[in-house]
């Protein structure tokens, strides 16, 4: 692997170089500022396949050298360092990732050699990214008769309780299994779905499909909480309440153990239009979450508006909060409100046992993540329940 170490402080490559060659990596060069960091990439087949940058040079920093890193198709990975604020320097490696930069890390001087052997294998670890393939698109009627045919698929994400690691129920994410063009995941045909006002068939039949494997877990001795993802088409339609609690009578499940989540980026729109359609839910006993808090802009008039049960802090607040000062505020913030608010709290993308463990610290109470598992089929699911309650004993204490 070829290595571009671009600093202008002397010390700090020589460092970097010696700490880079204990960890096994011998073809590294370095740079003493960005203009000539970006000479040498012009130069042919002379492209490093990782770059450690530090932000804060004279004449040209390293936010700007991102930009002209864009403009020079530079697919290699990249690293970002600095002495400055953790803050800004995780603002620059979210600007770097949203130019599709290949962003490993990013990383606080002095360079803590076991940060850096984590970074540098977990950017090892996972294979370069392909060459995304053209998406296909499909049309209003292709996608009505996938919807009427039974096409559409659910997988179910698990929730479990951070304090005794008891499976709590399901988040319902819906799939498109295709007769040609095999699984097709939602977010290349959810737009489309919307756009063509097919939402509300798309979500009631999600629905109905989710409750009865609710019911079919019920039987089997797992009385587990289903969520559903609703559309705000689906809460202006003053008809979608009753539909719901027939759903529910006719599922023969509780009402409690069907939960509804609102994305809160969609309910801010126009907060008040579906009000009388989530003041119904409630009164039907049909739980709210309120999906991808913190995301928005109107996020506290809608806890204060709206009567939601549980708050579900977005993953970008949940994963790495246990390092990162910034994260870990706004997500003990956001626990503590929806504690005094009586609300049910859940993480998403708990991603490793230290984004868990912290979790468990902070008093959490549900988690969902790849680190518990990813989406599953519904006949997976006694399987993975019976394996999780195995697994869970490693990491929570007996009696728990």
């Amino acid at each position: 692997m070829k290595i571009l170490v671009v600093d202008d402080e002397p010390f700090v490559r020589k460092l970097l170089i010696h700490q880079l060659g204990r960890l096994g990596f011998e073809h590294v060069q370095a740079s003493a500022s960005a203009q000539e960091a970006l000479s040498m990439l012009e130069a042919p087949g002379e492209s490093p396949d990782l770059i450690f940058c530090d932000l804060q040079m004279p004449g040209m920093d390293g936010v700007e050298f991102v930009r002209h890193l864009v403009n020079v198709s530079y697919a290699g990975g990249l690293v970002l360092v600095s002495g400055e604020d953790e803050r800004i320097v995780q603002t620059a490696a979210k600007l770097a990732r949203a130019h599709n930069l290949k962003v490993l890390g990013a990383l606080n001087k002095p360079v803590p050699i076991d940060r850096l052997k984590q970074i540098l294998e977990d950017g090892i670890t996972h294979s370069p990214a392909q060459p995304r393939a053209e998406r296909k698109t499909y049309s209003a009627e292709r996608l009505l008769r996938a919807i009427v045919d039974g096409e559409l698929i659910n997988h179910y994400q698990p929730k479990v309780e951070l304090a005794s690691g008891a499976v709590a129920g399901f988040e319902t994410l819906v799939r498109w299994q295709h007769p040609q063009d095999g699984l097709i995941l939602p977010d290349q045909f959810i737009p489309m779905v919307e756009e063509s006002g097919l939402i509300n068939e798309l979500t009631r039949s999600v629905l109905r499909t989710a409750l009865r494997h609710a019911r079919a877990w019920r039987d089997d001795g797992f009385p587990l909480q289903v969520a559903v993802n609703v559309s705000m088409d689906n809460l202006v339609a003053l008809d979608f309440p009753d539909f719901v609690e027939r759903a529910v009578e006719e599922a023969g499940i509780a009402a409690s153990g069907l939960l509804l989540e609102v994305t809160e980026s969609r309910l801010m729109k126009d907060p008040l239009t579906p009000l009388e359609v989530l003041a119904r839910l409630r009164l039907k006993r049909i739980g709210l979450s309120i999906d991808d808090f913190g995301t928005g802009h109107s996020s506290l008039a809608q806890l204060r508006d709206i009567p939601f049960s549980e708050l579900k802090v977005d993953r970008g607040f949940v994963h790495g909060a246990w390092r990162d000062a910034s994260l870990r505020a706004i997500l003990e913030a956001s626990l503590g409100m929806a504690r005094q608010l009586g609300m049910k709290t859940v993480a998403e993308g708990v991603e490793d046992r230290e984004d868990w463990n912290f979790l468990r610290s902070s008093g959490c109470e549900l988690a969902q993540g790849w680190f518990i598992s990813k989406a599953l089929p519904p006949e997976q699911i006694p399987d993975w329940i019976a394996g999780w309650n195995l697994r869970r004993s490693t990491f929570v204490e007996p009696g728990a």
